[in-house]
């Protein structure tokens, strides 16, 4: 948990100190910690052309697991943490929309999947598969309605598709420092130290 007030001069620190401080994590029931699912999702990203955006989207999805007040164990003992909304919450007032909604829509975009897609379920890990109930389940027709009307839909997806994609305990990426200078690029600007 992060326990002080972030503003736009230590917000970057803040989302280091969650890689290394909790990097080491078990990421609830799969193979790979914490820190080395959201640097898979990232580094695949980056190695499949995403933009920066989704790249840095991917990076950031589950920083939430640490910026709530329910730590991320609660998953396993059957609540859902709402770790997509906290991510969003505490990130939203230093990157764009372009990076925050698809971290927003991330759970969202899984539960879509599995109600449009009839292989994606198939796709997922038991982890994941689990959570999902937790989650909402399958999406109601006005959801995918909602879902389909939504601007961020399409990189949300993708975001999705990158988080299903870093589980692989054999898959090597850089450290956070690699990108941490293009995340200080996406800051918003703003003059009240927020």
């Amino acid at each position: 948990m992060l326990n002080q007030a972030p503003t736009k001069d230590n917000i970057i620190d803040m989302i280091e100190a969650v890689f290394t401080r909790h990097g080491a994590d078990s990421y609830l029931g799969e193979q790979v910690t914490m820190a080395q699912h959201m640097l898979q999702a990232a580094w695949l990203g980056e190695q499949q052309g995403e933009s920066d955006a989704v790249v840095l989207a991917a990076l950031l999805h589950d920083v939430g697991h640490y910026a709530n007040k329910l730590p991320p164990e609660v998953l396993m003992s059957g609540t859902d943490n709402r770790h997509q909304e906290s991510a969003a919450s505490w990130l939203a007032p230093f990157f764009p929309a372009e990076i925050i909604e698809p971290i927003r829509l991330h759970v969202a975009a899984k539960r879509y999947l599995v109600t449009v897609d009839p292989d994606y379920r198939d796709q997922l890990s038991q982890a994941s598969i689990d959570s999902l109930a937790l989650q909402g389940g399958m999406m109601s027709a006005r959801e995918v309605h909602e879902m389909e009307a939504n601007p961020y839909l399409d990189v949300a997806i993708r975001v999705r598709r990158l988080d299903d994609q870093g589980k692989d305990p054999a898959l090597t990426t850089p450290d956070f420092g690699y990108f941490k200078a293009r995340l200080g690029h996406w800051l918003l600007s703003g003059d009240d130290g927020q």
